[in-house]
């Protein structure tokens, strides 16, 4: 069997607000503009990107279960969902396949809440701080664990 040259890209809650909510920490860029991006990134490299974004977490397992037929890895920005949700840690894992975790902000440099993270260690890449420019490092540096170039 072949690796699918596809990525999901999730995004969790309030992420659909982004552009217009607190611009000073995520800066002026839309959903729209970070999915572009992220399938212009994933394309360089010959992978086409699935996205998802959801305000309810049900949805989003939902994504990431399905990914296992035809995805060769996941990139996720869980928004709030990074410092609350075992279960949607536990679907990353339960898939089994290779996980970039993505955050516009610098989350340790934020409050205290938000330095735990229960994805970060079923992902192999971690990007945090970058902008929505990280959202296209992390699918660099995903796809180079995907195609044997970096070790995950």
């Amino acid at each position: 069997m072949t690796t699918p040259h596809r990525l999901l890209l999730v995004n969790g809650p309030n992420l659909n607000l982004l552009g217009t909510r607190e611009p000073e920490i995520y800066g002026s860029a839309t959903l729209h503009d970070v999915e572009a991006l992220a399938a212009d990134a994933a394309a360089a490299h010959g992978f086409e990107v699935r996205a998802v974004q959801s305000n309810h977490e049900g949805v989003l397992l939902d994504a990431i279960h399905e990914a296992r037929r035809d995805c060769a890895g996941i990139v996720i920005n869980p928004g709030g969902l990074t410092h609350t949700s075992v279960v949607l840690r536990d679907a990353l894992a339960g898939v089994a396949l290779p996980v970039a975790e993505v955050h516009i902000s610098d989350v340790k440099a934020r409050e205290p809440f938000r330095h735990h993270s229960y994805v970060a260690d079923v992902a192999v890449v971690h990007v945090s701080g970058e902008g929505v420019a990280g959202y296209a490092a992390a699918i660099d540096r995903l796809i180079a664990v995907i195609t044997g170039q970096a070790e995950g």
